[in-house]
């Protein structure tokens, strides 16, 4: 799959998702990922009140989990005028959920991706004993 291709899988569902308050949002920001198995799961951003909501990145890895799948080939998130780099949370994430995800292709355009290697280069490891 094309790095074209995951953006628009991204875009189809970004948009503005109807909340209980004007306060609150969901969708400005939307994912895609594509699995070592070839599938695409997607995600959207959650904005609200107590800082319980969550990146679009961390949805689009739920959706995936739940299938079962746990390595990442390439990831890609939007909103509606940019591509948009994941933040430190969501590298962490990437990489915890399985090692293997340093290897990531994460788009920061359409033509141009760095490694999630280069993007955590002093990622989080738990202390042994």
């Amino acid at each position: 799959m094309s790095a074209k291709k995951l953006i628009e899988e991204a875009h189809k569902i970004l948009g503005e998702y109807t909340l209980s308050s004007d306060h609150y949002s969901a969708g400005s920001v939307a994912a895609a990922l594509l699995t070592s198995q070839g599938n695409v799961y997607t995600g959207i951003n959650i904005d609200i009140a107590c800082g319980i909501g969550f990146c679009a990145e961390h949805s689009a890895i739920a959706e995936m989990l739940k299938n079962r799948e746990t390595q990442i080939e390439m990831i890609v998130a939007v909103s509606v005028d940019s591509i948009r780099p994941p933040c430190g949370r969501c590298r962490e994430l990437l990489y915890q959920v399985d090692a293997q995800n340093i290897h990531t292709k994460v788009y920061l355009s359409e033509e141009h991706y760095m490694s999630l290697d280069e993007l955590l280069p002093h990622r989080w490891k738990p202390r042994a004993g």
